[in-house]
């Protein structure tokens, strides 16, 4: 079964991607977004690496069809690095060291800054998404 958290900004507590999509296995976080038309602002993936790195939470936009606002946040649940991802690029990788990739429609990155606080909520049956991997 698909998990699915809430991206919540820890300062406020507000909702940033009511359904995001928990991705942890090889093929959820390669698939991602590729091939898909079209994102509502409602929805998004959060890639979930074993620790904080850089080369492990690059991303790519090949096959990808429409810009992404990324977040990338560390094991503290802190916004390390954001970018809006262009469609078709190569390679975006964060300036410091990440556990988790969140993205999301473009309007996401008006709502957080570096710096910020970024927590999980669980949707659906998962107890505590966050320290799946542990």
């Amino acid at each position: 079964m698909t998990s699915h958290v809430q991206v919540v900004h820890q300062a406020t507590g507000r909702v940033l991607i009511p359904q995001a999509r928990w991705c942890n296995s090889f093929g959820s976080k390669l698939r991602g977004f590729t091939w898909q038309r079209s994102l509502a602002p409602t929805n998004g993936l959060v890639l979930v690496e074993k620790k904080d790195s850089r080369v492990n939470s690059a991303i790519h936009m090949l096959f990808v069809f429409f810009e992404l606002g990324v977040l990338w946040v560390n094991d503290a649940g802190r916004v390390v690095d954001t970018a809006l991802a262009k469609p078709w690029r190569l390679s975006y990788a964060p300036q410091a060291p990440a556990r988790y990739v969140i993205e999301g429609h473009p309007q996401l990155l008006s709502a957080v800054q570096t710096g910020d606080r970024i927590q999980f909520v669980p949707v659906n049956h998962n107890p505590n998404p966050r320290n799946r991997d542990d």
